[in-house]
Formats: structure tokens, C-alpha cells, sequence
């Protein structure tokens, strides 16, 4: 009884290893933060392309691995809208997302928020450009500050 008990609790210390993401840095306060830059309205539905609080695009969503609610399927028509639309879904986006592109976007040598809101903001091939470039990353930086407080 002693074995099975220890190879449950091996097997379910593994499983918690092997299906959940683990990104530097992107920890619940800074997921907060991203969704506070991007609007995070939680009522918001889709529109010009964007669902969710964190305003995905289905391209991100493909970047992403196409995570679903459980039990979808992430061919069905509206598996993207129906997952970006639902909040925990929508941060399994953003966390998968994060895993594949995530990098020191302003090279000061730490993976952290910041270039998490940068890779955001940009795309995960071009976050090094400066926020302050455009009115729109002007104020993604402005939000990104009172978020950090």
C-alpha cells in the first residue's frame, strides 16, 4: 500500500511538471499587468479580429499552439474565439505564447514584464523597438507604470 501511495504521489508531481507552463518571471502579478495594458475588459467579446481581455488575435492564438477550453477541439470554427473570450483560457494563450517567443527584449540581461509587455505590444520577432516610437506604445508604456506601482 506504502509503493502505491508513493507512485501516486510521483506520477501526480510528474503530471504537474509536464502540463503546466513555467515561464520566468511571468508569475500572476505581471499576467495582471499585461492583461490591465491590453484593456483586460472581461466582458469584452470579439472585434476587428481581437478577443478577449487580452485583445488575441488569431495569429497569436496559432503562435500559441492553439490552447482550447478543455474537452475542444482546436479545429472547430469558433475554438479560438470561445478560448480567448474566457479568461483562464486567455492567460494559457499569453503563458504559451510567452514560452515560445519570450526573450530580453530591451537587453538589460533579465527576461521580466517588461519585455513580456514589449513582445505583446510588438510581436514575438520584433519587441527590441522602442515603445515610445508610437501614441499606441506611449500608452502601453503609461498603463505598463501605473500597473507596476
Amino acid at each position: 500500500m506504502r509503493n502505491m501511495r508513493l507512485i501516486y504521489v510521483a506520477v501526480f508531481y510528474f503530471f504537474g511538471f509536464v502540463t503546466g507552463v513555467r515561464i520566468s518571471n511571468l508569475n500572476d502579478s505581471c499576467i495582471r499587468c499585461l492583461c490591465y495594458v491590453a484593456g483586460c475588459d472581461l466582458s469584452h467579446g470579439c472585434s476587428q479580429g481581437y478577443c478577449g481581455p487580452f485583445y488575441i488575435s488569431r495569429v497569436y492564438w496559432v503562435d500559441a499552439g492553439k490552447p482550447t477550453l478543455p474537452e475542444d477541439n482546436p479545429e472547430r470554427k469558433e475554438a479560438f474565439e470561445d478560448c480567448a473570450r474566457d479568461y483562464h483560457c486567455s492567460v494559457k494563450i499569453v503563458e504559451n505564447y510567452m514560452a515560445r517567443f519570450g526573450k530580453d527584449c530591451n537587453k538589460d540581461g533579465i527576461t521580466n514584464c517588461f519585455d513580456y509587455m514589449m513582445i505583446n505590444h510588438h510581436g514575438g520577432g520584433a519587441c527590441t523597438e522602442p515603445l515610445y516610437l508610437t501614441q499606441l506604445g506611449r500608452r502601453r508604456l503609461q498603463l505598463y507604470q501605473q500597473c507596476r506601482l
